[in-house]
């Protein structure tokens, strides 16, 4: 396990940024491990992120801010301190299809994802004997049409409860309130079953055999108000022929959602990702 810290920037371009923050975690005996960023020329905007060996820099996460606070008054930057050590809580909500919750299980047993999963959620009883298997505390809270608010309050409460840092929805199919996404901005991860713009909404793959297209995707965004329409983290597609039926356009769909959801929660964990209106910056 590495100790590090990662710092990730937005701010208005200019001339300096680099430097500067280099010569900081210089001047606190920082040893830097990566450093990427990207400039938005349309919106005149410099997005960073850099991270840093944590042995022998000279701050601790309390004094950072004030020895950093001049730097970002000059430049208006808004940043985040990320330290490796503080391993995020992510909670898992899912239906009946559980080939997403089963490959991030079995990615977070074999050390592929650095973060704890406090518990699962589910409108249905399917995955309760993967829970159990991986050892994981299951949640069965039914979705009835007319109670939608009674059961995200009893979602809430366990979210408190675990004191949850963000949620991944491994092929949850029901629809978020306005409620729900206000109160976790920018830390709900979905995997749709489309190549988004393409086939919002439900059975995207019926209506892709329909449409007779020769590409299918999938997608990993981060919800928001607006159905299907958040920052898109990743998205991969397969090609698919006259010869295949809907079938198979689900079988080689679930293979796309599967790698396509780990890869944006490993981001996520990994602190890869800096959003900007409704795009994202996915880091090296």
């Amino acid at each position: 396990m590495k100790n590090s810290a990662t710092l990730l920037i937005t701010c208005p371009d200019a001339k300096g940024i680099v430097a500067a923050i280099a010569d900081f975690l210089y001047q606190h005996n920082a040893n830097i491990l990566h450093a990427d960023q990207h400039q938005d020329a349309e919106n005149s905007l410099f997005l960073m992120r850099v991270e840093w060996d944590l042995k022998d820099f000279s701050l601790d996460e309390a004094s950072f801010a004030q020895a950093f606070e001049v730097i970002a008054k000059t430049y208006k930057m808004t940043w985040e301190l990320k330290l490796s050590a503080d391993k995020p809580r992510m909670a898992i909500m899912v239906s009946q299809y559980d080939h997403c919750l089963a490959d991030l299980l079995h990615r977070y047993k074999n050390n592929e994802l650095q973060c704890d999963i406090p518990l699962i959620i589910s409108n249905h009883l399917n995955a309760q004997k993967l829970a159990e298997f991986y050892d994981i505390p299951f949640f069965h809270i039914p979705f009835e049409k007319d109670k939608k608010k009674e059961a995200e309050a009893e979602q809430f409460a366990l979210f408190d409860e675990y004191q949850v840092d963000f949620i991944v929805l491994a092929r949850y199919m029901q629809i978020l309130s306005e409620d729900f996404v206000k109160r976790y901005p920018q830390c709900v991860i979905n995997i749709h079953h489309s190549f988004l713009p393409a086939f919002i909404g439900a059975k995207p793959y019926h209506r892709a055999f329909e449409r007779g297209v020769k590409l299918i995707g999938a997608t990993s965004h981060y919800v928001t108000e607006v159905l299907d329409e958040g920052p898109i983290i990743e998205q991969d597609i397969d090609r698919i022929s006259h010869r295949d039926q809907v079938e198979d356009l689900i079988q080689k769909g679930r293979d796309l959602e599967r790698i396509v959801l780990y890869k944006a929660v490993r981001w996520h964990i990994e602190n890869r990702i800096l959003i900007y209106g409704n795009k994202t910056v996915i880091f090296d």
